[in-house]
């Protein structure tokens, strides 16, 4: 069962919200390749949205080749959209915020090798 958590004070949009968490289902395992995902009305039934809010969202996701529609059934997982996605969210991490976390530790008198040591520490924690 799809997992949407929607932060209505967020500043994410909520269509984008509710294709990242498709994409979170996807990534997870929840919808495999050739899975027909929830539907638009579910969607906007389970979420009390506007029905437009998660036909936008489900658009976005066939834009970017991570679902497509089968015409009078609904919309399944495209092949290779896992890689899709992973690779879309490593560009994103990549672009915004290693360069965000690097801008900051700069700003505030770190230098590389204390960079990595705290990148170290922190990874060693998580384990």
């Amino acid at each position: 069962m799809i997992k949407i958590k929607i932060n209505y004070s967020s500043n994410t949009p909520l269509f984008i919200q509710i294709a990242q968490a498709i994409e979170d289902d996807i990534i997870s395992g929840i919808y495999k390749e050739d899975e027909m995902i929830i539907s638009t009305t579910q969607l906007s039934k389970l979420l009390s949205i506007n029905p437009t809010t998660a036909v936008k969202a489900v658009g976005l996701l066939n834009e970017e080749n991570i679902l497509y529609k089968k015409r009078g059934v609904g919309m399944f997982v495209s092949k290779g959209a896992l890689e899709i996605i992973i690779e879309k969210r490593k560009n994103e991490f990549f672009n915004k915020k290693v360069k965000e976390f690097l801008d900051e530790a700069f700003k505030i008198g770190l230098n590389t090798n204390q960079i990595i040591e705290i990148l170290r520490k922190e990874s060693e924690n998580r384990k």
